[in-house]
């Protein structure tokens, strides 16, 4: 059984920074791509920052510049770093990650629980 586990959400005035970690654990054979997603209140799930085993980044195009996204491949973890944050930026942040479970299986999608972000004006 696979956990993705997110820590480091709060409350934050805007200008602030967080940091978002999430580790993923089990049976874990290989981790491929890892990211963050945020859901607001009456908002679709949508993609913040994404990583690859390799190192390779993408990022939304509202959080460029703001936003860092990274990963200890060893420790099976991804962050985000989050500074200049805005009222905006509310939301919860998901953990997202492709992973194997056994050389034998293919790779599938996981999710974690969530954590929330509030950003105050």
């Amino acid at each position: 059984q696979v956990q993705l586990v997110e820590s480091g959400g709060g409350l934050v005035q805007a200008g602030g920074s967080l940091r978002l970690s999430c580790v993923a654990s089990g049976s874990i054979f290989s981790i491929s791509a890892m990211g963050w997603y945020h859901q607001a209140p009456g908002k679709q799930r949508e993609l913040v920052a994404r990583i690859t085993s390799s190192g390779t980044t993408n990022y939304a195009d509202s959080v460029k510049g703001r936003f860092t996204i990274s990963r200890d491949n060893a420790k099976n973890t991804v962050y985000l770093q989050m500074n200049s944050l805005k009222p905006e930026d509310t939301a919860v942040y998901y953990c997202n990650a492709d992973l194997q479970t056994s050389i034998l299986r293919g790779t599938f999608n996981y999710w974690g629980q969530g954590t929330q972000v509030t950003v105050s004006s």
